[in-house]
């Protein structure tokens, strides 16, 4: 099963933070997600709709300056990084899954996803770009058809995976909570793979395994990464 990083290695360093990325590298793990967002013509790593969670800010990220968000605290001094500082960093080192937090992200994704092919050594095949924004995924999708695509989900859909097929999706990323084994047997009846949100025990764990899932997404890859 695949262990990939939820934001970093969030439960061991502030979430979506360079320091987050640096721990999940160091640990060894072979994929690291982050979300990102757009605010003041940057791609900003960000989870939250809002700032008050996980920094010294207030308000809705996109509707900040740059100036503004480049001085907030998002935990143990740490900054609120772009995607190209995040990109920096990994460097062609481990998959990178981006997820896209709404509107107006997929141009400048699929542009930057580019660029780090050329300048930072990554391959098409190190990207998976996922949304809960379905219109958004499909839009990324008519500009780089050759990446792989995540169609997330928070619910059981009636009509199991095939909504992440129809979107032409590689995996279906769904939530612990609502996964089951019908849902898996389902979405690799249509070729898709299975990945998880958020699994940080080794219960729920056995039990994904027991019952066919690809990969989860981990606060903690420290406490699968030998398994």
């Amino acid at each position: 099963m695949q262990i990939i990083a939820h934001r970093g290695a969030s439960g061991l360093a502030p979430e979506n933070t360079l320091k987050a990325m640096a721990k999940a590298l160091e640990l060894g793990a072979p994929a690291i997600e982050i979300d990102v967002q757009a605010a003041d013509g940057e791609l900003w790593v960000f989870h939250d709709r809002r700032l008050e969670r996980c920094t010294n800010g207030k308000g809705a990220l996109t509707e900040q300056s740059r100036t503004y968000l480049e001085q907030l605290d998002a935990g143990e001094g740490e900054v609120i990084p772009t995607l190209w500082q995040v990109m920096e960093l990994i460097a062609g080192r481990c998959e990178l899954h981006i997820e896209l937090k709404g509107v107006d992200t997929a141009d400048a994704v699929a542009a930057l996803t580019r660029k780090a092919e050329t300048e930072l050594g990554f391959t098409t095949e190190q990207w998976v770009v996922s949304s809960f924004h379905h219109r958004e995924l499909a839009k990324f999708a008519t500009i780089r058809p050759d990446i792989r695509l995540g169609a997330l989900t928070a619910s059981l859909p009636l009509e199991q995976a095939r909504f992440a097929a129809e979107l032409g999706a590689w995996s279906l990323n769904c939530d612990v909570d609502f996964v089951d084994r019908q849902l898996v047997e389902d979405a690799h009846s249509r070729g898709l793979r299975v990945l998880v949100y958020t699994v940080d025990y080794p219960d729920d764990y056995k039990k994904l395994a027991s019952i066919g899932v690809d990969g989860i997404f981990t606060n903690r890859p420290d406490h699968f990464l030998a398994k």
